[in-house]
């Protein structure tokens, strides 16, 4: 996040073990928080299935959550507060 200046960003893993990360993105009107954006760059890697994803900075939207679980209700959903809290969504 620092580098980059983000407020939020997020890690997700795959089923396969491979990694992807991610930050919110806004543009003008068009804006994709950092779950989305981290799914986005997931799934353009063809993923089949998600382990966990881990979000900081800015909590997403239930509508973000709601998102990733229908991709794979399995999928553990972690928010990294700003105390360094990790809580499970």
């Amino acid at each position: 996040m620092a580098r980059s200046s983000s407020e939020s960003a997020a890690a997700l893993r795959d089923n396969t073990g491979r990694t992807y990360v991610a930050i919110a993105v806004a543009s003008g009107s068009f804006e994709v928080d950092a779950l989305l954006a981290v799914l986005t760059v997931a799934k353009a890697s063809s993923i089949r299935g998600i382990e966990a994803v881990v979000v900081c900075g800015l909590l997403p939207t239930e509508n973000s959550v709601s998102i990733i679980k229908s991709e794979d209700p399995t999928a553990q959903i972690f928010f990294v507060d700003a105390g360094d809290q990790l809580i499970s969504l």
